[in-house]
């Protein structure tokens, strides 16, 4: 079944591949009624009604004739004219079945006398596709139970289904069609119709799982030779015969939010809603060359997307990770009963003792948990090859603050915190007190180390709330700010990533009188 985008009520000549709702319930009778006996009963139906034509025919067009008979027309013995309906019967049940919409009627209402009704020209095109591929399944399924040797593998491939339908309608489709080609069939063993569905939508994953996915990766990109690896998902959702942790989180979390992983160019894994919301505007400043490719931006935090990990190697998805160095300092003190207690609480990066408690930065990449280390890991650190794709991570790195004359490296343990710094004259701007990073501070206290502090104690305080932060940006002059460096730099790199490399012999010389 090819992907239907020319379903239509009017016929286009023998070549068009628009083809009626109408005319296909029509085709489906005829194949049907070529496995019965003739309904006879339509039949007889269609026999009065011819009857009852003629009668009313004879009764308008008496007088008229009469008055032919009388001038001696037609001549030749002057034979008596009759008009009579031609009603074919097996025309009208193979070639007139027409399709109508009931408003206000009963679905199974054939007679239609109680119901308001419209012909399938007024309904839209997804609901037209979606009435097509049933009866298209139907017809395909019916034959082949029909068949008295039936072959063992019954095989239909729907290519795109979702072609022209909306969301609701898509998972509808693909939630109810494997029963519907069940109906016939034994309850217990036996051999059943299967599928192949190609497909572009999320929304159809969603609704299926892993499992039965089939995975088309792209390879030989570096040798110029087009291959592509089929990946079994089945494969990878069970690890040596059980479903692991990890598995068992992507499959829930993937369902619920992110199907369009499997579709994407490159996907971006960011840390919150924050980085989600601001994304867009920062691609457009610094990379706006990933504006052109399909990006899968995944909110999935430090704590779990390195779960992520298996998944993209897996799948071998350019990937950018951008988190939060999520600095803590460790404090020992007795509880209750005198025992001491080791707990970690958010500190500045700057602490010769900080660490993190970002699980993607320790267990993935760049695998360290001392702050120090982190912000002395070099670029290769950052970057894993993912199949024949490469996986790179992108957080806080110091950078060079100004505040009053005074010039130090700072470094913030949160994206608020580092869009404070890198921007720290414009965000102390009066002006700019919806973002609520402006600190009010005497001016004997307004040193370089005093304003980092505040920004971080704002930042981390219970009164800070993340998303209005962002709201706020977006209502700003874009132009006014810069991106963090960390995240630039990781945009910038996953922007050369997708680049597509030049064609020779592309015609750089355009016609003479054409304009470029």
């Amino acid at each position: 079944m090819s992907a239907q985008r020319h379903l239509t009520d009017r016929d286009s000549g023998p070549s068009s591949r628009s083809e009626s709702l109408s005319k296909r319930f029509s085709r489906f009778y005829q194949s049907r009624s070529q496995k019965h006996e003739n309904d006879y009963q339509a039949m007889q139906a269609l026999n009065d009604s011819e009857q009852r034509m003629n009668d009313l025919f004879g009764e308008v067009f008496s007088p008229t004739l009469n008055a032919l008979q009388q001038m001696g027309y037609p001549g030749f013995a002057n034979p008596h004219l009759q008009i009579r309906s031609s009603i074919n019967p097996e025309r009208l049940l193979r070639e007139n079945a027409d399709v109508h919409y009931a408003l206000n009627g009963h679905g199974g209402d054939q007679a239609g006398t109680d119901s308001m009704t419209l012909p399938d020209r007024y309904n839209g095109l997804g609901f037209k596709n979606l009435i097509y591929m049933i009866v298209e399944l139907m017809d395909y399924h019916e034959q082949w139970l029909s068949d008295e040797a039936p072959p063992l593998l019954h095989l239909i491939i729907i290519e795109e289904p979702e072609a022209h339908l909306h969301v609701q309608l898509q998972q509808v489709f693909i939630r109810q069609v494997s029963s519907l080609l069940k109906k016939g069939l034994p309850d217990e063993g036996g051999f059943a119709s299967q599928l192949i569905v190609t497909t572009h939508s999320p929304h159809v994953i969603y609704e299926k799982g892993f499992s039965p996915i089939r995975y088309f990766r792209r390879e030989g990109a570096d040798s110029g030779e087009p291959v592509t690896s089929v990946l079994n998902l089945s494969k990878f959702s069970e690890v040596e015969g059980e479903e692991s942790e990890d598995n068992r989180f992507l499959m829930r979390y993937m369902r619920l939010t992110h199907c369009d992983l499997f579709f994407a160019d490159a996907a971006i894994l960011v840390e919150g809603n924050v980085e989600r919301l601001l994304l867009p505007i920062m691609i457009e400043k610094v990379a706006p060359g990933l504006r052109t490719i399909y990006l899968s931006v995944l909110e999935v935090g430090g704590a779990f997307a390195y779960r992520f990990r298996d998944l993209i190697n897996f799948l071998g998805i350019t990937t950018l990770i951008i988190t939060d160095l999520d600095s803590v300092c460790s404090k020992t003190k007795p509880d209750k009963n005198g025992v001491q207690r080791t707990s970690h609480s958010a500190c500045l990066a700057t602490e010769p003792s900080a660490t993190t408690s970002n699980q993607t930065l320790k267990e993935w990449l760049p695998a360290k948990e001392s702050i120090s280390d982190l912000l002395s890991a070099n670029d290769g650190e950052k970057t894993q090859k993912a199949g024949q794709a490469e996986v790179r991570v992108a957080y806080q790195i110091k950078r060079p603050v100004t505040w009053n004359q005074e010039n130090d490296e700072l470094v913030g343990r949160t994206l608020e915190e580092m869009f404070a710094l890198e921007n720290l004259i414009w965000c102390q701007d009066e002006s700019r007190d919806a973002l609520k990073l402006r600190i009010r501070i005497e001016a004997d206290q307004s040193t370089l180390a005093d304003i980092a502090n505040a920004i971080f104690e704002r930042v981390n305080s219970d009164s800070f709330k993340k998303t209005e932060f962002a709201l706020s940006l977006i209502m700003e002059d874009r132009d006014r700010w810069a991106v963090p460096h960390y995240i630039a730099e990781g945009l910038q790199w996953l922007e050369g990533q997708m680049a597509t490399p030049e064609i020779e012999g592309v015609v750089t010389e355009l016609p003479a009188g054409v304009e470029p």
